[in-house]
């Protein structure tokens, strides 16, 4: 896994709020990553999330944007080395400029043939925390095009985010109802090969295209949570015994449902 980046890298992701990185993985990385993914999905059936008893449906608008299944980390030791690994981590602490990371819940993302559009939406106000420095990462694992459905992402938007939010559905373009300054933006297709990767920070305004290909566009991406951030009272993926011990303002640090991916601060003491 390629994980070195340059300090003009680190500033175009913080004036952007999104960067593709081309090479992440090399052609054996990613067959090995892919092949664990498409394992570990096809073991989980209609289960959506390892741990919880969530079934994924197939008839309405969002069933049909994606496959979607997650934490597959606590299932498959592969993707579990690629989505916590601590260089992985340590590339994700430069470009937000915060000493360490949480993971917040990994997911495969594979849309299928002819499959929906995603709609334009924010990651961290879906999470249960509330931080302007949570990043996620989109890993190609097919070649994604303007065909098959592609990233696309409004440059600089996560400057102009708070925490409001919107679900993904049928109105596109729903977000920028929320937020008109947003929607001034020219939004900006990034294609990708298989194994290049995309960072965009969790308040950035993203989406994807429809799959208008008979093709499948897999995907693997990941949110992170800076160490020691709070929860806000949203569930979102946390188990009903944890949610229900918590109260707002707690430090998230469970590690067995969030383990450190890096921290300097870990690293110091040791």
């Amino acid at each position: 896994m390629k994980t070195t980046i340059t300090p003009d890298q680190i500033q175009q992701y913080r004036n952007q709020g999104y960067l593709l990185y081309p090479g992440l993985l090399d052609s054996e990385e990613m067959a090995k990553l892919k092949s664990a993914v498409l394992e570990t999905v096809a073991q989980m059936g209609k289960k959506k999330a390892a741990g919880l008893d969530w079934e994924a449906g197939d008839s309405s608008y969002y069933d049909k944007v994606f496959t979607q299944r997650l934490n597959l980390w606590k299932l498959n030791e592969t993707v579990k080395s690629f989505m916590l690994s601590p260089k992985l981590g340590k590339l994700l602490c430069q470009l937000e400029g915060v000493e360490g990371f949480r993971v917040w819940h990994d997911q495969a993302l594979i849309k299928e043939p002819f499959g929906n559009p995603t709609g334009w939406h924010l990651d961290n106000p879906y999470w249960s925390f509330h931080s302007r420095h949570s990043i996620s990462i989109w890993i190609a694992l097919e070649d994604a095009t303007p065909f098959n459905g592609c990233m696309y992402f409004a440059p600089g938007s996560q400057k102009l985010a708070n925490f409001d939010n919107i679900s993904i559905g049928e109105d596109l373009g729903g977000l920028f109802k929320v937020y008109p300054k947003m929607g001034e933006i020219d939004t900006v297709p990034v294609p990708m090969k298989a194994g290049d990767c995309s960072f965009h920070n969790g308040l950035t305004a993203h989406g994807a295209g429809a799959n208008m290909t008979r093709g499948r566009r897999v995907a693997m991406t990941s949110g992170y949570m800076p160490e020691g951030s709070t929860f806000n009272g949203t569930k979102n993926i946390l188990p009903e015994p944890y949610f229900s011990s918590l109260k707002v303002g707690d430090i998230l640090e469970n590690d067995d449902q969030n383990p450190i991916v890096y921290s300097s601060k870990k690293l110091a003491k040791a």
